[in-house]
């Protein structure tokens, strides 16, 4: 049976109570469907967001007696790859937990119980799972908030508000109209839990992208002082990590832009996830434009991009309009005004061909 929570039921509903309690609800009718002696797997981003919402789900399920660990995915991997969900699988879960990686009408793993919780414009309703949407709400919750309420099924969780916080700030939704990030901010202080989420979003941005010291940190941390002011060495490995991107960063910043109509294309050689960082950049300088900054080096074979808007543009109806045929499912998902994908050499050429740029075509 399909149970969606999001714009088809927390999006009608009025009051911040309602919201929050429908979250708590979806997620003890799904707990209800797992299997209760087998471990709950959370599948989840690589990204601020996305480990923190995996940290909460896991440390509130520990901590309600059920046994919880992580699958994180790995660059350029997808839960809905076939090699990727058969590793999966090998984890023989109770149920399936899939944060922060969109909001599909295929199943991960097809009869296995499931709860998607995401914040991104969905591309289907997952068939037979719970999904807890935060989109179309407004203000638009990160998945991380959202893992949060629904962990209020398990009891109090006001310890953990540390990490939604970190998820708010990652997806920049720090400045919304959330009672809980003012309420963390008091608590934890605010540059803490921005120099934490500068830190906890820096691994999945270098060349090996392994966000694991990230989440063992958010495990096990108890508060974002544990991140920013230790000495092991996970939270060496993030200042490492840190600084390996800011160099990446000096690097491609002065890459200038080709203009054509109303779009700016950035092109990037970088085996770093910078280009999202170079096309928010350069978004505030053209803002009537569609900014898209590719990465030729991210991963051999592929242009991986982001594409970035201050006009206002619904930028995945923009991406839906140039789909390449063989584009799947990592083109044009995301949010209206923050998207990008990534295309096969010979499908990006067809791409920027279409786009007017045909010098940034690649080698095929």
């Amino acid at each position: 049976m399909t149970n969606t929570v999001g714009t088809a039921g927390l999006g009608r509903l009025s009051g911040r109570d309602d919201v929050r309690a429908a979250a708590r609800d979806a997620m003890a009718a799904a707990l209800a469907a797992f299997e209760p002696d087998a471990p709950v797997l959370v599948v989840s981003h690589f990204d601020a967001d996305g480990l923190s919402a995996a940290a909460i789900l896991i440390r509130a399920l520990r901590q309600a007696g059920r046994e919880a660990d992580a699958f994180v995915v790995a660059k350029a991997e997808s839960p809905w790859d076939p090699e990727v969900a058969a590793r999966i699988a090998t984890r023989a879960p109770g149920g399936l937990i899939v944060a922060d990686l969109g909001t599909r009408p295929d199943p991960v793993l097809p009869g296995r119980p499931t709860l998607v919780i995401d914040h991104h414009v969905p591309t289907g309703e997952p068939k037979g799972a719970v999904t807890i949407s935060g989109n179309g709400l407004d203000p638009e919750p990160t998945t991380a908030l959202l893992a949060w309420w629904a962990a209020g099924a398990l009891g109090d969780q006001a310890d953990l508000l540390w990490l939604a916080a970190v998820g708010l700030i990652g997806d920049m939704a720090e400045g919304l109209d959330f009672p809980e990030m003012a309420e963390a901010q008091a608590r934890w202080g605010k540059t803490a839990l921005r120099d934490a989420t500068a830190l906890v979003n820096a691994p999945r941005r270098t060349a090996a992208a392994d966000a694991s010291p990230a989440l063992r940190l958010l495990l096990k941390s108890d508060g974002p002082k544990r991140i920013t002011k230790g000495e092991d060495a996970d939270a060496s490995a993030l200042h490492a990590a840190k600084a390996e991107v800011r160099a990446a960063m000096e690097v491609v910043k002065r890459v200038p832009p080709a203009i054509g109509g109303d779009v700016a294309l950035i092109v990037l050689d970088s085996p770093c996830q910078i280009h999202p960082l170079i096309a928010q950049q350069w978004r505030g300088r053209l803002k009537d434009k569609v900014v898209i900054a590719a990465n030729v080096g991210y991963r051999p074979g592929w242009v991986h991009f982001a594409a970035r808007s201050a006009s206002g543009r619904d930028l995945i109806a923009f991406l839906a309009e140039h789909r390449p045929a063989n584009a799947d499912g990592r083109y044009g998902n995301g949010h209206a005004q923050a998207t990008g994908g990534a295309l096969r050499n010979a499908d990006w050429n067809g791409f920027v061909r279409g786009l007017g740029f045909p010098k940034a075509e690649v080698e095929a």
